[in-house]
């Protein structure tokens, strides 16, 4: 193998190991934001829920109705459960899916 082949084989090495590292920075940076962060059931507006919301709905903005009881949003972690939600048995966001109060 000649030295500019060597060369090019470390500079290809070099780079794809700082794009290794600069990804796991940021997977960590998003971690970490993450996990100030709680899924929050009954506290989001039709259309404006967060992703996986269960039942009848396949992804971010698909809830029906104002505080649907099988959707959530992030929110600050502590927050939750002082959130108000019309459908909560509690009168308070909940940290799981949860049977909505009969009106």
């Amino acid at each position: 193998m000649s030295h500019t082949t060597s060369a090019r084989t470390l500079s290809a090495a070099a780079l794809a190991l700082a794009l290794g590292s600069a990804l796991t920075l940021a997977s960590g940076a998003a971690q970490a934001a993450a996990d100030d962060k709680e899924k929050c059931y009954g506290v989001a507006l039709a259309g404006k829920n967060d992703c996986a919301a269960g039942p009848g709905t396949s992804c971010a903005g698909t809830s029906k109705v104002d505080y649907q009881a099988n959707a959530w949003k992030l929110v600050p972690k502590g927050s939750c459960e002082k959130m108000p939600s019309q459908t909560s048995p509690t009168g308070f966001g909940q940290l799981e899916a949860y049977q909505p109060k009969k009106s």
